[in-house]
């Protein structure tokens, strides 16, 4: 059922809502929320680049070669199942379980890199943003995946708040990560994701920017909100 005031219908609501922000910044919690918020899919475009860092490591491909893992991302049997989460399948394997592990959190973006990874990729996102309306989250959604999304969202916060926050993630996920590891894990992370060639992390022009790092997640969810039901006006 969906909890949504009496006046607004489905298509007063914006379609697609791009969710974009470096790691630990939030869009998963938000894009979560908002999906079950309005009766969205929800799509954590950042599992499908976590399945591929799986099966490329299953397959012994690393990320210093471009061309195999080009190879590999053209015959990858990925299959996404969007509703309020996001669960992902390799070969009618659900591996949703194992792509929070350490191995595939040092990996992503390096594998993330490949443009022919990118590629392929973003295909799936897109027609998975067909299908009805739909929140998505990741790194290019505004920029690159659904560039003419009416409604964008870019969530930022100081790298201290977002170690603090990984830590207590990787502790939900089963996994343990000091404070120090959290730290070296973003400041990696967003080095990568911002310098590189591909789709690099950054907001898009028309998106509208929320500092995470004093907020909790209710006021982020709260101000989000309020911001889609004025698209919808």
């Amino acid at each position: 059922m969906r909890h949504v005031p009496p006046s607004f219908t489905t298509l007063d609501l914006p379609r697609q809502i791009a969710i974009d922000g470096p790691a630990a910044s939030g869009k998963s919690s938000l894009g979560r929320a908002l999906a079950a918020r309005f009766g969205y899919l929800f799509l954590d475009t950042g599992l499908m680049y976590r399945a591929f860092t799986l099966a490329a490591l299953r397959a012994g491909v690393p990320p210093s070669d471009p061309a195999e893992c080009a190879r590999v991302a053209a015959s990858f049997d990925l299959r996404v199942e969007a509703a309020a989460d996001t669960r992902i399948f390799v070969g009618g394997e659900d591996i949703t379980p194992l792509l929070r592990t350490p191995e595939v959190e040092a990996n992503v973006s390096a594998y993330s890199a490949i443009p022919a990874v990118r590629t392929q990729m973003v295909r799936i996102q897109r027609k998975v943003a067909r299908r009805r309306p739909a929140v998505l989250a990741g790194r290019d959604i505004g920029t690159v995946v659904l560039p003419r999304a009416p409604l964008k969202f870019f969530l930022e916060a100081s790298e201290d708040a977002r170690a603090l926050r990984r830590r207590a993630q990787a502790s939900s996920w089963g996994t343990s990560q000091g404070l120090d590891e959290a730290h070296r894990d973003i400041s990696g992370r967003d080095v990568t994701d911002s310098t590189r060639a591909a789709s690099p992390l950054q907001p898009a022009k028309d998106a509208i920017v929320i500092d995470t790092t004093k907020m909790a997640l209710a006021e982020v969810i709260a101000f989000a909100t309020e911001k889609v039901l004025c698209a919808a006006g």
